[in-house]
């Protein structure tokens, strides 16, 4: 039994939207359309609100908090040291930020394969400074319909001292943005100081100036453009859905057909679905789509929709839900499965990045010490008869305090530094020191003897380090 694809004829030249008609010629580029966000509150606002608050505060704040004197996170560039939450990390724990990056991968593939784009919706940076430019533009300038007046209205005094307003206050966020982005490489106290007085380099002013001008522009005007067009993760997100996956959705088999009523009218009597086609959900969605058309990629999670039909629903003493989080098998009235393989598949690749991270982390030694042989020469004897090996002690101090450390050498009998055997190194310093260690004859019981390098260190009593090398002498 054969089945066919119903095909519809269409002609350009019939679209109204299509400017021309009368070429038959169809428009490749359509200029964008200011998208007017209704506000809305709700359940999952308020979710937004608390996560949107608790990020904005760590980013504003942590750039000012300290840690024995020395900034909570900072990123120092010129000394190549990362300051992070009183630990310090140099370019050689480069593994570790790869590590980290592999975590952040895995972890939004995880909890995209279980509940769609909320990153997007609740915690990406443009969504969040998006909104927080949206709350301004209402504040200043109005409702919807407020604004949309306003801006078909011709210039007047009151239209220009809004938007004058409202730019105005955008400018401040963006520049408070830009300073405390900087502020995480340049000590924000320093950096203000500098920058005010005229004594910071023309890096910091360009830098500053670049978030502020980025934030200012992603966040004001470009807004979804940015989601729909530059982000690549609204390309490839749906490599990782799956009916089981967890989105906002519309419930067509309830909400279907639309149609208006009045108020205490029930769906069965009007013959219609739940939905009054009031499109609340698209005048309230920052992307601009009707989510009653299904799932597609311009959405990004954050449930506005699902708030604003929830309120309609509660007028009309319909059950809340028409719009919520759902998956396309519940949709469809089969059961949704929460585990299956993909989603243990990145579960189990992040749950060991985690750990392989913190291991490393926790048993981190805050010093290193490398020995490395003089390959010059196999061996040579002293004045006394001894056979001597030269060898170049490098020692790395990843701690906060400079280190004073005591050298030693053991694996042979009667072995010895004839060097200089104590060596300070300051903090975040790496310090090489040439050494000769020899032995009587008689310890030399193979050509090629292991022997171990300590450094104790004198101020820090718990830190040891200990490497192994190697030690030529001649063959009895």
């Amino acid at each position: 039994m054969s089945s066919e694809i119903p095909v519809k004829q269409v002609d350009p030249s019939s679209d109204p939207s299509n400017n021309n008609k009368k070429t038959g010629s169809v428009d490749l580029y359509a200029s964008r359309k200011k998208i007017y966000v209704k506000e809305v509150k709700g359940f999952f606002q308020r979710i937004r609100n608390v996560s949107l608050t608790l990020l904005m505060g760590m980013y504003f704040l942590f750039v000012w908090l300290t840690l024995d004197g020395q900034p909570l996170i900072h990123f120092d560039l010129p000394a190549r040291e990362f300051h992070l939450y009183g630990a310090t990390f140099y370019p050689k724990d480069f593994i570790l930020l790869s590590g980290m990056l592999i975590i952040c991968a895995f972890g939004l593939f995880f909890i995209t394969t279980l509940f769609g784009r909320v990153w997007c919706g609740y915690t990406c940076p443009q969504t969040v400074w998006t909104f927080i430019f949206m709350w301004v533009e209402e504040r200043i300038e109005g409702s919807r319909n407020k604004r949309m007046k306003l801006d078909k209205a011709p210039l007047s005094g009151e239209k220009l001292a809004r938007k004058s307003a409202k730019h105005t206050v955008w400018v401040l966020i963006a520049l408070a943005t830009g300073l405390t982005f900087v502020g995480y490489f340049y000590p924000i106290r320093e950096l203000i100081a500098d920058l005010f007085t005229f004594q910071a380099s023309g890096w910091a002013y360009f830098w500053v100036l670049f978030f502020t001008v980025a934030t200012y522009l992603n966040a004001g005007w470009m807004r979804e453009q940015v989601c729909l067009y530059m982000c690549p993760y609204a390309r490839f997100q749906s490599v990782m859905f799956d009916p089981n996956t967890r989105v906002v959705s519309y419930d067509p088999n309830r909400g279907e057909p639309r149609g208006g009523r009045k108020k205490g009218v029930t769906p069965s009597e009007a013959g219609l679905g739940d939905c009054i086609d009031c499109g609340q959900c698209v005048q309230v969605c920052p992307t601009g789509i009707d989510i009653r058309d299904g799932l597609q990629y311009e959405c990004i999670g954050c449930a506005l929709c699902i708030d604003a039909c929830d309120e309609i629903m509660e007028k009309m003493d319909y059950p809340k839900g028409l719009i919520r989080y759902t998956t396309e098998n519940e949709l469809e009235g089969r059961t949704s499965k929460l585990l299956r393989p993909r989603t243990f598949g990145y579960g189990a690749v992040l749950a060991l990045m985690i750990s392989a991270v913190v291991i490393t982390i926790a048993t981190r030694v805050p010093a290193q010490l490398d020995v490395l042989r003089d390959r010059g020469a196999l061996y040579s004897f002293n004045g006394q008869g001894r056979v001597e090996n030269s060898y170049t002690l490098k020692i790395a101090n990843m701690t906060e305090v400079p280190q004073t450390f005591s050298l030693s050498v053991r694996g042979l009998e009667d072995i010895q530094i004839l060097t200089q055997t104590s060596l300070t190194v300051e903090s975040g310093e790496n310090r090489s020191l040439p050494t000769v260690v020899d032995v009587p004859p008689d310890s030399v019981e193979a050509n090629n003897s292991t022997i171990y390098f300590q450094a104790r260190s004198e101020t820090d009593a718990t830190l040891v380090l200990e490497t192994e090398s190697r030690f030529v002498g001649p063959t009895r």
